[in-house]
């Protein structure tokens, strides 16, 4: 069992500015992902060539900015966004869906995807690799923010909290299944010629089965509570349709390059 360190979720006060890490690992997130794209783009086969790493990471960081928090507040406090529209840009205190964010970011790469030529799935797979990043860092941030705890617990593994109550640390389950293995899952299987969309197919199943697992153990939101069979959350839910679509898509996208291998001349 461990003890929760109660971290101070502003990381720098400069008078009236504060820096959250919550914003902190997000800015790194993205910071890694340049970085690694840049990498991946130097490779001749690649979709997205050097100089086009800035307006892609740019545009992927405002559909998961913007789709992240819009996500949230639609997801899971439309009470809140009604009575306080404003609440919608406190980024700062936390509250970003991950589901939201994709939504944004699939937004994102196709708007990038056309001003560059591209077909949608050849930008998704590029980039998928590099989102699981984002989605560590953000569970690590909510970990800081003491938020997000799962169900309580007398694991090993278990957090003990102010209260005394000693509970599950969902947010770095998730750190660790969303982002450190999708991460090395997504980076190990794209390291080499995929069919299109096989990438994309992966990362989509992946986290959804990830999530769907980790809600077992983590709270259900206050707001919805249990929405069936006294288990079933709105996180499993959401994460449902994720797991069909890409096993969809992998199945697609092995079939279609079978198609084309047996139309090839001999």
């Amino acid at each position: 069992m461990f003890t929760y360190p109660e971290i101070d979720p502003v990381a720098v006060s400069l008078g009236p500015l504060k820096v959250h890490w919550y914003g902190l690992m997000y800015l790194l997130a993205f910071v890694l992902a340049y970085v690694l794209s840049r990498v991946r783009a130097r490779d001749a086969a690649s979709p997205v060539k050097p100089q086009q790493v800035d307006d892609l990471i740019f545009y992927a960081a405002l559909g998961v900015i913007a789709g992240g928090r819009v996500g949230y507040m639609i997801f899971y406090a439309p009470g809140t966004l009604i009575a306080d529209p404003l609440s919608l840009f406190k980024i700062w205190d936390g509250g970003m869906s991950f589901h939201g964010g994709l939504i944004g970011v699939l937004v994102a790469m196709a708007y990038h995807a056309r001003t560059v030529g591209r077909r949608f799935f050849e930008i998704s797979d590029f980039l998928a690799p590099m989102a699981p990043l984002g989605l560590g860092a953000g569970r690590i941030g909510n970990f800081i923010n003491g938020e997000l705890w799962g169900k309580v617990t007398d694991s090993p593994l278990g957090f003990m909290l102010p209260n005394g109550e000693v509970r599950h640390p969902t947010q770095l389950y998730e750190a660790f299944l969303e982002g450190l293995v999708l991460f090395a899952a997504l980076w190990w299987f794209s390291a080499k010629p995929r069919p299109k969309m096989a990438v994309s197919g992966l990362f989509l199943l992946l986290y959804g089965v990830f999530r769907f697992a980790v809600e077992f153990v983590r709270v259900p939101d206050i707001q919805y509570d249990y929405l069936a069979f006294g288990w079933l959350t709105m996180g499993q839910v959401l994460s449902t349709p994720m797991i069909l679509i890409g096993i969809l898509l992998i199945v697609l996208a092995y079939r279609t390059q079978d198609r084309a291998e047996v139309k090839q001349p001999a």
